[in-house]
């Protein structure tokens, strides 16, 4: 069972820039992970993933300002998140699976293990 744990959340300003880590307790099976956000009263949407060669994927709402990464010896994801605006404001969590990534959209991307999440509040 792989354990999947976030931080780096808080409160910023408009413009202003965040990273979020992913300690992940093993990723030696993980091939497929990435990042999710959950604004209240919306959906769940996939905001970036990284598959096992390291290529990457993004909503169209975050291209250009997140970059989404991983570091395999220390078992850790990250997510940079520059150009920050009220409309990111959310819950973001951490998924991973041991399947790769399929390649079907972001948000449809089936992940068995998730983190609790950590809070991203941007003010204007």
């Amino acid at each position: 069972q792989v354990q999947l744990v976030e931080s780096g959340g808080g409160s910023v300003q408009a413009g202003g820039s965040l990273r979020l880590s992913c300690a992940a307790s093993s990723s030696y099976s993980l091939y497929c992970m990435g990042w999710f956000r959950q604004a209240p009263g919306k959906e769940r949407e996939g905001v970036a993933i990284i598959d096992s060669d390291d290529n990457t994927k993004y909503a169209d709402s975050v291209k250009g300002r997140f970059t989404i990464s991983k570091d395999n010896a220390e078992d850790t994801l990250y997510l940079q998140m520059n150009s920050l605006n009220p409309d990111d404001t959310a819950m973001y969590y951490c998924a991973a699976d041991e399947m790769d990534c399929t390649g079907g959209p972001l948000s449809n991307e089936p992940f068995g293990y998730w983190g609790q999440g950590t809070q991203v509040t941007v003010s204007a």
